[in-house]
């Protein structure tokens, strides 16, 4: 009789993961939705040099429905944030120094920047509609919303008339 043999199982370890290791933590994702709320733009927050990468961002949004959902909340929070300032702006001066070189030599002018500023509004007013045209963009009409249904209306004489010049040629045939 031969002795039963005993295979000494090894515990297998799991397969290094490929790549950097991710900077997730809920402080670093909370962080993130906090400024993005107060209107400040994805691809700037991820510049400072503790923060991740924005595609990372969206990776961690994508495995996670929860921060999906968060990001999107804030998003809309800054929307409106980005929004408010748009009255500082306005409102504001902002008093810079225009240069005139003339024969007379150079003349240094202090004034308020108008066009700076309507810039600015301009700037971030098409961006909030590219970025929400539901509650940001132009209001455009059109037909098939639910507030304006499509109307169709024919006119259906023609037919008439078709008919009729069917009518008259079967009579001339016939004769």
């Amino acid at each position: 009789m031969s002795e039963p043999t005993t295979v000494a199982t090894k515990q297998q370890k799991p397969p290094k993961k490929i790549g950097r290791p991710s900077k997730y933590t809920p402080e670093l994702a909370r962080e993130v939705c906090e400024r993005l709320s107060d209107g400040e733009p994805l691809r700037q927050i991820c510049r400072d040099e503790h923060m991740p990468a924005w595609t990372a961002i969206y990776a961690w949004a994508a495995q996670d429905k929860a921060l999906s959902e968060r990001i999107a909340q804030a998003r809309e929070q800054g929307y409106d944030a980005i929004a408010e300032d748009l009255l500082a702006i306005a409102d504001t001066p902002l008093m810079g120094d225009t240069e005139t070189s003339s024969a007379n030599g150079l003349t240094i002018t202090r004034q308020d920047m108008l066009g700076h500023r309507k810039l600015q509004i301009e700037t971030r007013l098409k961006l909030l509609a590219k970025w929400n045209p539901k509650k940001y963009g132009d209001r455009q009409i059109l037909a098939g919303d639910k507030d304006n249904p499509v109307k169709v209306e024919a006119d259906l004489s023609i037919f008439e008339t078709m008919l009729e010049t069917f009518e008259l040629k079967r009579q001339a045939k016939v004769k």
